[in-house]
């Protein structure tokens, strides 16, 4: 289809501001995989890589319950008008990319409000995010479509760990909810066993010719729904700071693969104590670099209000 499909990754090393971007192929790797494997190459001793602890069982059984789902009507949202941006050469990252690491003190109150709330950073984040993007689209009270990724390991088997071993589970998220509710549209989802249903949807389309394929790319039919963009959050790395890796050492950005089906992608890591957010935006919305700046300073300043007032 033309689209790049590299994974971003950042560097910032101590001292500096500047950021060495890494993109890394989503066919070979997914967000943890490909995390590893930068850190590996770097002179980190990585070994069990993070596994699913989800109960809800891979099997086709789950795929066959999603059907009706995945035969349902798509519906896009509407933006309003965007800065445009210069063009962008075919295949090639989008410039229109922002960023933000958090100190280690305010990771913890992060991780403090999150809790406050009765809910994951994952949620509380998503729906900062949601509230950030929302007032840029024509019609703001609509239920906005997001991906959220679900890795694998520990369900699903590949040659290699760092291989790409991620689905998804789809959730809509209403302007009137809070991050309860998108926590519980997550865990309704992998209740339901979506998860295990997207990855055996993706198992089933072994068996369909390449035009096919490109038939469902087209139609927004290679996801269970058309997703406005994605979440992704790769967790908490080396909280302990074992890793003493000079080549390692500073801080790292995150952010998963924008495609004209899904033109936003949103990612954090928590490295060393130290939580960043990086989000970037498909060449079919913009490729001025001023939105997602913009939208990443609104998302920022969403979650120092949410911050404890006593810690």
């Amino acid at each position: 289809m033309g689209e790049f499909v590299g994974i971003r990754f950042g560097h910032i090393k101590p001292g500096s501001s500047e950021v060495e971007w890494y993109f890394l192929s989503h066919i070979e790797v997914d967000g943890i995989g490909g995390f590893a494997k930068l850190l590996r190459e770097r002179g980190a001793d990585l070994r069990d890589l993070p596994r699913i602890t989800h109960p809800a069982p891979l099997s086709w059984g789950s795929f066959v319950r999603s059907i009706p789902q995945l035969l349902g009507p798509r519906r896009r949202l509407k933006w309003k008008a965007l800065p445009t941006g210069s063009p962008l050469p075919p295949n090639s990252p989008t410039p229109a990319v922002a960023w933000h690491v958090f100190s280690e003190e305010q990771t913890a109150k992060i991780r403090r409000s999150a809790r406050s709330s009765q809910v994951t950073v994952n949620s509380l984040l998503l729906k900062y995010l949601d509230r950030v993007v929302r007032p840029y689209l024509e019609d703001p009270s609509k239920a906005i479509p997001w991906m959220v990724p679900v890795n694998m390991r520990g369900k699903a088997d590949q040659p290699e760990d760092t291989a790409n071993h991620s689905s998804y589970v789809g959730i809509r998220v209403f302007a009137s909810e809070g991050a309860r509710d998108v926590q519980r549209h997550i865990y309704e989802s992998l209740a339901k066993g979506r998860h295990c249903a997207n990855w055996k949807a993706f198992d089933a389309t072994r068996f369909t010719s390449p035009g096919m394929k490109r038939h469902l790319i087209r139609t927004d039919r290679a996801t269970s729904q058309w997703n406005l963009g994605s979440f992704s959050n790769l967790g908490v790395w080396d909280a302990d700071k074992h890793i003493d890796a000079p080549g390692c050492q500073g801080a790292w950005l995150f952010a998963p693969p924008t495609l004209a089906i899904q033109l936003i992608g949103a990612g954090c890591v928590t490295f060393q104590g130290k939580l960043s957010l990086t989000l970037h935006v498909h060449p079919d919305l913009t490729t001025a670099p001023e939105v997602p700046a913009e939208w990443m300073r609104r998302w920022v300043r969403e979650i120092e209000t949410g911050f404890p007032e006593t810690c």
